[in-house]
Parts: structure tokens; sequence; C-alpha cells
């Protein structure tokens, strides 16, 4: 039988996809035996997206910050996870088709996600550093610390400064969070780790094409970041936009370069796609239109989720933030719709609750902006780590997240900078 899942009675719901959306509607309906659950994704865990950069700057291990899904429905029958990529939708049939078979469905949920948007520019494509899984900031922190490495062994000035200069493409709060850490790790760290090294030649750029850092954030928050991350001697160049990176120059628009073998690139995301879905109905960034119950326009029984749905509100006419906060309110309510629908009832229509906005910038220095109250600092900092570390999936990872929190206040120091490289095959 095609991935091997039991025939029952059960109203069968399909997940593609566990991130916050799709391991929200799993969970709130993992005790309802009117269901069968199939949760499909191509890695067997949860990735906690928000501090993949603390797993890139050596601040925090992968493990603690992925959570492995069968550990999330033990003594839950009802609920089958599955490792494997879907190919195809086939909607008139209610089957979809994966790597390992096709399988068929009374519910499907689209809960892809996005990935990062290089905006057609092959180049930065192939050579930047992007952001987007634990793999991919797995994947940073090598090329950073095999730069180091490279550095300390090469006697040109002009390569030992682009092998430690970093550009960093996106002023949300992700290349906020990621420059803010690198400057500490310039000013802490890698000075103790590599006393032979000059980090007076090590700048740390932070490129942003609008007026102001964390556009969507409130004007206090937008200045003090800027504030902060020049106070960590970052240099932040705001209405600048980069156009090419050969991976050892990056150009700007205006003709500007800058020398780095190092271009992280958080400038942007687009949502992910599937075959099979009406392309009328693919909107602004790749995100699929849907209705007020997440339902696909078109599909009376396929709903998408998050970062790839796009609903409107009066307050949000361009869809949602592509953050977690809606994709787990989406996920939670249209649990609920679910059940409403298998029992004929009404269903309710989704409003966002804004909870606020916040990033890290550095040690002691965060901004907040929350419905009611706005503020910045080290209690901003505090309110930061205190909101991350219980959004995060299971007791031993919120354990070891704090435990290394803790070490790097004390001692300034990550701890963590390996470069684990996969075996190459013998050919």
């Amino acid at each position: 039988m095609p991935l091997n899942i039991p025939q029952t009675n059960q109203k069968r719901i399909i997940i593609i996809g566990a991130g916050f959306g799709g391991l929200q509607v799993a969970q709130s309906l993992a005790g309802n035996d009117d269901f069968q659950i199939v949760l499909i994704d191509k890695n067997n865990y949860h990735q906690f997206q928000p501090l993949f950069y603390q797993v890139a700057t050596a601040g925090i291990e992968p493990s603690a910050i992925s959570f492995p899904l069968r550990l999330a429905f033990h003594n839950h029958p009802n609920v089958h996870v599955r490792v494997a990529s879907v190919t195809k939708i086939i909607s008139e049939n209610n089957t979809i088709e994966t790597n390992l078979g096709e399988i068929q469905y009374n519910y499907l949920i689209l809960a892809i996600g996005a990935d990062t948007n290089f905006f057609g520019n092959k180049n930065i494509e192939e050579k930047a550093l992007p952001m987007k899984s634990v793999g991919e900031a797995l994947g940073l922190r090598n090329r950073l610390l095999e730069n180091f490495e490279k550095a300390l062994v090469s006697d040109n000035e002009e390569d030992k400064s682009g092998l430690l200069n970093v550009v960093v493409v996106g002023g949300g709060p992700t290349g906020v969070e990621i420059s803010g850490t690198l400057a500490e790790m310039k000013k802490h760290v890698l000075p103790k780790d590599y006393p032979e090294l000059n980090f007076d030649l090590m700048q740390i750029y932070i490129v942003e094409s609008g007026a102001e850092l964390l556009g969507p954030m409130s004007k206090n928050a937008q200045v003090k970041s800027k504030e902060y991350l020049e106070q960590l001697g970052v240099n932040v160049m705001l209405e600048s936009r980069v156009s090419d990176f050969d991976g050892q120059y990056v150009v700007f628009a205006d003709g500007s370069k800058i020398r780095t073998n190092n271009l992280v690139w958080a400038a942007g995301v687009k949502a992910n796609s599937i075959e099979g879905i009406n392309p009328s109905i693919i909107m602004r960034g790749g995100r699929m239109k849907v209705n007020n119950y997440n339902q696909v326009d078109g599909y009376e029984n396929i709903f998408a989720l998050g970062d790839v749905a796009l609903m409107t509100e009066e307050k949000y006419p361009n869809g949602h933030p592509q953050v977690a906060q809606p994709a787990i309110q989406q996920g939670k309510l249209l649990a609920k719709n679910l059940v409403n629908l298998l029992r004929g009832n009404e269903l309710k229509a989704f409003k966002y609750r804004d909870l606020g906005s916040m990033a890290t910038v550095g040690r002691n220095l965060a901004v907040v902006d929350l419905p009611f109250w706005k503020f910045q600092g080290f209690f901003a900092w505090l309110t930061w780590m205190f909101v991350h570390l219980m959004a995060i999936v299971g007791v031993k990872n919120k354990v070891l997240i704090f435990i290394n929190w803790l070490w790097n206040y004390v001692t300034y120091d990550q701890s963590l900078r390996l470069i684990i490289r996969a075996k190459s095959p013998k050919s």
C-alpha cells in the first residue's frame, strides 16, 4: 500500500509540511478519533526558524532547535508521520503523488512554507549563504569558520580582508540579529580563537534597500536597532541595493563594490510551490489565494496555511506577515473548523491577532513592539529570550537552549565553533 497508511473509517487529513502551521493542526487533532492524520515532511523533525541565526553563529546546537516529529505523537495512533517529497496534487481524484507513491485524502492541508527569494539573480543564488533551514544554517557556520581558517594562513592582505569581511543583505529581524551576533563574536570571541589575526581588518555590513531597518516595526524600534548595531561596530547601509556577487566582490546597483567572500542573504522569501494547483490563484510572492477559512480558492477540501497562504483582512490587504504567529493561529482555527465541517456546523472566519514583533541586536540589546507597549534595551532583551524559549517545542530543547544562553552570557563564549562536514562518498 502506498506510504503504508492503514485504511480506516476515519476521515483522512494529509498535512504537507511540519512547520509552525502544519504541526499545530496535527497536534490539535491528534486526540480526535474522527480523523486519521498523515503528516508528510522532507525531514523527520520540526525546525524552529527564529533561531537559525544562532546555529549559524555557533550560539546553539542544531539539535536544540530541532524536534523529532514522531516524539510529538507518541500515544496517538491516528497520526502517521512520513518522510517524503510531494511531487503533485491530483485534486480531481483527491490524491497526491509522492516519491514513495500515491495516497488519497479527504482533506488536504498545504503548510509548505517559504524559501529564500534571490529575485532571479543566479550568481547570488549560487554563491551567497541563505539561512532557511538547519542545514543551511550549518552551511553558513562552516563557511564562516573555514574562511577564518583560510585567513589565518593567507599572506595577502586583500584576500585576508575578503575572508574576514561579512556582508548581510536584508534589514529584517534575521539580518539585524545575525549582524549583531557577528559583531559580538568579532569583539569577544574570535580574537581569542585566532590571536594571530588582526580583527580590525574584519568589517561587518548590513545592507537594506529601504530607508530603515526592521521596516514593519515601530519608528523607535527602527532607530534603536540602527543605533545598537552602530554601537557594536556594524556598518549600516540603508537605501542600498546589491545587484551581483561573484564570490569575492559584492556589487551594488550604483557600481560600488565590497571585497568579501561571505555574503549572507536574508533579503526576502517566496512561497514554496507544488504542482497541481491552479496557477491563476498564485499571487504575489508565490502565495496561494485563500478565503477566511484557509480554503484554497476553487478547492473545497484543500487548505493552505502560513507563509504559503494569501489571506486578506482590512488591516492586511496584502496578506498576513510571513512569520510564525499567523501560521500557528491559522492552524489552531483550521483544526476547529475541520471538526465543524465534519459535524455540519458553521465555520468560523479567521482574524489575525497581532501579538507583537521583536528582534534582538546583541547582548542586553533588543527591541520589542507589543500592541500595548513598545520598549528597547535590557528588559526587551530578557523579554525576547523568554518568548523564544517558551515557543521552542520540547522540554529538553528549552533546557539545552537556556544552558547555552546562560553559558554564553557568563563567559562571552559560544564554545560550539565546530566545522562539521559530511563525509564525501568514495568514488
